[in-house]
């Protein structure tokens, strides 16, 4: 029987992993040798996943996004890396909703009894890894600045009460990205370096391939120092119509690209899958295939899918 290790954050997404842990063992016990690991400070599962993580087939993490990048980014440590498999129960799951991963708890532990694996692109910011996204600049800020007690009172509405503080009040980026095929340089409101198909909970990349190697790169432009109402009016645009259909509009630039490097003059902090990770300059490296994670449709996500142009 395979060996896994069951962890979770009891404070995500209201306690309810906790009340339901009984049954998701009982239910797990089909089929593995199961362990539990309740996170007991901030770190406590990447320490022990690092510490043991070889020892097992799967590593099966109950949390929101912050917890998959923990458990990410201690995987990535290992040198015999074991299967992946989450049960959604964050405030917005960005990364469950592009793997097609049900939110509903019962759902979601039969998808990790039945599903099967896929081979997901990591990407490697700096010394730190991701898996969903990266950016810098207006509304970024949000994921990790709200603070966990309003995030379980209000949802997802409580990142759109954050960011709508700080709209105005957002200095613009002086970015320099060079990338395989060519350079860009100015004052930008946002840069968006996207691998996920949902992105703050909205569908941003419909068109996105998870394996292909690829980051997606997006960038909007900001004509003052200060970014202004029609900045904030793109880069709206961008998270509610989606990449695809903003890449030719004035203002915008896209690319895509196995590596590329960024230089910021302004130190602006770093957000990667919704934590505070650095500031300043980062350097981007996708790691195809890096990790694989137990998906219930892997057709849908291994579909052929042409670039975005």
């Amino acid at each position: 029987m395979e060996r896994c290790l069951f962890c979770y954050n009891p404070i995500s997404g209201k306690g309810k992993i906790k009340k339901k842990e009984s049954y998701i063992v009982e239910q797990l016990k089909s089929k593995f040798d199961v362990e539990v690991l309740k996170s007991q400070y901030a770190g406590n599962i990447g320490d022990e996943i690092r510490k043991r993580g070889e020892e097992f087939d799967v590593v099966i993490g109950a949390g929101g996004d912050g917890t998959i990048n923990e458990i990410v980014n201690a995987v990535m440590s290992l040198q015999k890396k074991p299967n992946l498999a989450f049960i959604p129960a964050g405030t917005v799951n960005d990364v469950a909703h592009s793997l097609y991963i049900p939110t509903n708890i019962k759902k979601a532990v039969a998808n990790i009894l039945q599903g099967k694996t896929f081979a997901h692109d990591i990407m490697k910011i700096n010394e730190r890894y991701g898996i969903y996204v990266c950016c810098e600049g207006l509304f970024t800020e949000s994921s990790y600045a709200t603070g966990q007690g309003i995030k379980k009172r209000m949802g997802k509405i409580a990142y759109v009460f954050h960011g709508a503080k700080k709209i105005f009040s957002t200095d613009a980026l002086h970015l320099k990205v060079v990338y395989e095929g060519g350079e860009i340089e100015g004052k930008f409101a946002i840069i968006l370096v996207n691998n996920s198909r949902y992105t703050a909970g909205m569908k941003i990349n419909k068109r996105a391939n998870l394996n292909d190697g690829l980051f997606d790169v997006m960038l909007v432009e900001s004509k003052k120092d200060r970014v202004n109402f029609g900045s904030v009016i793109k880069v709206g645009l961008v998270f509610l119509r989606g990449i695809e259909h903003n890449i030719h509009k004035k203002g915008v630039y896209h690319f895509q690209t196995s590596s590329f490097k960024v230089e910021n003059k302004d130190n602006s902090i770093i957000n990667l899958d919704g934590e505070k990770i650095d500031s300043g300059n980062f350097d981007c490296q996708m790691i195809k295939e890096a990790i694989n994670i137990i998906v219930p449709k892997p057709e849908k996500l291994v579909k052929k899918i042409s670039k975005i142009d």
